[in-house]
């Protein structure tokens, strides 16, 4: 494949590169210049935007909004047109031609856009549902009854207005985001504070932020402290303690106290872009329900006007074959998933759950394993070092002091854990040279010219060094280091990790959900992994993992099993990949965790790993409702229309009624999950009614 400039997903799931044409593996070719894909699931061209089947137009820079504005006037005015004929007929009985021309111009002006998007469609060479619509319309007008026409076109511009507004959601999702960020920013150069264009921000710059305002960057606080609202992203309602070396993110609040930052990153590269990234890429994935319907939609059409042909020429009655035609129109159905999966991606995302493609959240309904990580997972991932256990005439001090001198540089937990210890005690550390580390395993390097090795009893035997058993480090299930100097082991550093308050609550809720095998993998010791499983009754376990033996655990398990896998992100992210799908914890700032996953959760609160698994289930309750009552609207209706039960002014008002049932009963979803973030502030949660 061809290099790619910024390679985008089609439909069918595969990547096309930004300015050339190619051929999926469906056998479709794509041209990519922002291709955008409309709530109901089909994609649209920047350049020339095409109408999908059910009559949306493309979603780019607003016009989407737009022409659902446009379509509103044409509605309004022919809509007023049609009710003036009305009056004048009932109010003025000798004004019967001026009704009739009111009647005629608001049938006209109503037909205009719904006749022009059919004519559009035609000229492509393409037959959708619009055609159907446009048919009835001019058939109604053709038989002389304007007022009819003037209703039917009236309703069913209604209708596609609403289908607008509704595919739009993900357009108007990242309206919301860019609303976050503000456009200018306070930067401070030698001390002197000025406002600046925020595209004119680089990394490093120094910005200042005042009480009440939005951050315009991701960076790091510098000076000041205060408190940040950070739910735009993590969905978290109470706020965070900021203060000096603390990471704030683009598009959170500042609510207290004035900060001067350092800028980390800027644009597309902040959390706050990814996480618009993830937006679009949910936005332009599709369920297999709705490739289904993209599939045989060309052939829908035909077989219609087919049909309707049949019925004229047996009954010759037009008002049941154009009745016939308006309540032919599958909006329902096709309309029946879109709403529902933007609802449900809505209320994830108002939780802080970010779902790159819908499909996943399909497949999040049919998980039956879960394997969690353990460390920064099911546990805090803050070690603390609870013991310092040394051997012959080495000090305790010397011993940190040594083990530190090499865990400078690195970001693993124990090192971090180490540092802090080190500080505290007021510990200078040596500088290091030939610095290696070799991950899940322990680092290496020089002090002096001495080698100092820090790591895990295996790998320190693989090294040839002699490790004594601990056996009551394993019994308090603590996790220890070993420290080797010039060859000998001088002690053992132990820590220990406490286990999350939710995590417990979460694994009962995910086995009320029908998840029936929970896992945990850990590079962590038999004694400690044992212990934390026995805490929180896990089905089975791993220990002493590395990367390569997380993802063996988990493709031994997805033979039986759909299995989610839940971690960092920055760890496990071999592991993520590996499950059928990848849920990434504390993603909020991790490029890592929103690249590996399937899922990313911007916060630690694991209670929304459930509640991802039971919106998804929900989703597709309400889907499947969704689609039955779509069908029987429409089959249905097609039987009563045919055999001439059916006028054609009630056909337009059911058809708009069902539209408005579908988007109704998907909107259900959207309060999904209100109860975590009401616990969160303190309130007291309200029952929903199912």
């Amino acid at each position: 494949m061809a290099e790619h400039k910024h390679a985008h997903t089609c439909s069918c799931g595969h990547d096309h590169e930004h300015e050339h044409n190619h051929a999926c593996a469906c056998g479709h070719d794509h041209e990519h210049e922002h291709k955008h894909t409309c709530a109901c699931g089909h994609d649209h061209e920047e350049h020339g935007k095409p109408n999908c089947p059910c009559g949306h137009d493309s979603l780019t820079e607003g016009t989407g909004h737009d022409r659902g504005m446009g379509k509103l006037f044409f509605a309004l005015g022919g809509g007023l047109l049609t009710l003036n004929s009305f009056i004048l007929q009932s109010l003025l009985p000798s004004q019967a031609y001026a009704a009739e021309l009111s009647a005629l111009c608001g049938a006209v002006v109503l037909a205009l856009p719904i006749i022009f998007t059919a004519v559009k469609d035609l000229w492509r060479g393409k037959v959708y549902m619009n055609e159907l619509v446009a048919l009835a319309i001019l058939a109604s007008l053709a038989s002389g009854d304007f007022q009819v026409a003037g209703i039917i076109a009236f309703f069913l511009l209604v209708t596609i207005i609403i289908e607008t507004r509704t595919a739009s959601g993900a357009q108007r999702s990242i309206e919301e985001l860019i609303k976050l960020t503000p456009n200018t920013a306070h930067q401070v150069i030698d001390g002197v504070e000025q406002d600046v264009q925020v595209t004119d921000l680089k990394v490093g710059d120094i910005i200042r932020v005042r009480p009440g305002e939005n951050f315009p960057v991701d960076a790091v606080i510098v000076a000041g402290e205060s408190t940040v609202n950070q739910a735009s992203i993590t969905g978290e309602s109470v706020p965070v303690e900021k203060s000096v070396g603390s990471d704030v993110f683009a598009g959170t609040q500042n609510l207290t106290g004035a900060v001067e930052l350092q800028v980390t990153k800027v644009g597309e590269d902040t959390t706050l872009g990814k996480v618009k990234d993830m937006i679009l890429q949910a936005e332009a994935s599709r369920t297999p329900v709705v490739r289904i319907i993209d599939r045989y939609a060309g052939f829908y059409t035909p077989t219609v006007l087919m049909i309707a042909w049949v019925c004229w020429w047996f009954t010759e009655d037009m008002d049941s074959v154009i009745a016939f035609l308006v309540i032919s129109c599958p909006c329902a159905v096709v309309l029946a998933t879109p709403t529902a999966v933007v609802a449900a991606v809505a209320a994830a995302a108002r939780l802080g759950i970010f779902i790159k493609n819908v499909s996943h959240l399909e497949l999040a309904s049919k998980l039956t394993a879960f394997v969690f990580d353990k460390t920064g997972t099911l546990t805090d991932g803050l070690l603390s070092v609870v013991r310092l256990q040394v051997f012959g005439e080495v000090s305790q001090a010397e011993l940190l002091q040594t083990a530190g001198a090499v865990e400078q540089s690195s970001n693993h937990p124990t090192a971090r854990a180490i540092q802090k210890l080190a500080a505290e005690a007021g510990l200078e550390l040596p500088q290091a040279e030939e610095l290696t580390e070799a991950h899940g395993k322990g680092v290496s390097g020089k002090v002096n010219g001495v080698e100092i090795i820090v790591g895990r009893a295996n790998w320190m035997r693989e090294r040839g060094l002699d490790v004594p058993a601990q056996d009551d480090a394993e019994a308090e299930g603590m996790s220890v280091v070993y420290v080797a100097r010039d060859g000998v082991v001088i002690g053992w550093i132990g820590f220990r990790d406490k286990i999350r308050n939710e995590s417990a609550a979460m694994l009962t809720d995910l086995r009320k959900l029908g998840v029936r095998y929970c896992a945990m993998v850990t590079g962590d010791r038999k004694s400690v992994a044992e212990t934390v499983a026995a805490q929180l009754q896990i089905d089975e376990f791993e220990s002493e993992c590395l990367p390569e033996g997380k993802v063996a655990f988990v493709e031994k398990v997805k033979e039986t099993h759909r299995v989610a896998v839940v971690g960092d992100g920055v760890n496990d992210a071999p592991a993520l990949a590996a499950g059928d799908l990848g849920i990434a914890m504390g993603a909020i700032g991790s490029d890592v965790a929103i690249n590996s996953a399937s899922v990313a959760l911007m916060t630690n609160d694991l209670r929304r790993i459930a509640m991802l698994v039971y919106l998804s289930r929900k989703s597709q309750m309400i889907i499947n409702q969704n689609l039955l009552f779509g069908m029987l609207f429409v089959f249905g209706g097609m039987i009563v229309s045919a055999v001439g039960l059916m006028t054609p002014v009630w056909a337009a008002v059911l058809h708009a009624g069902s539209t408005l049932i579908i988007i109704f009963n998907s909107a259900r979803l959207v309060r999904t999950g209100e109860e975590l973030t009401l616990e969160e502030g303190g309130e007291e949660p309200e029952q929903e009614e199912e």
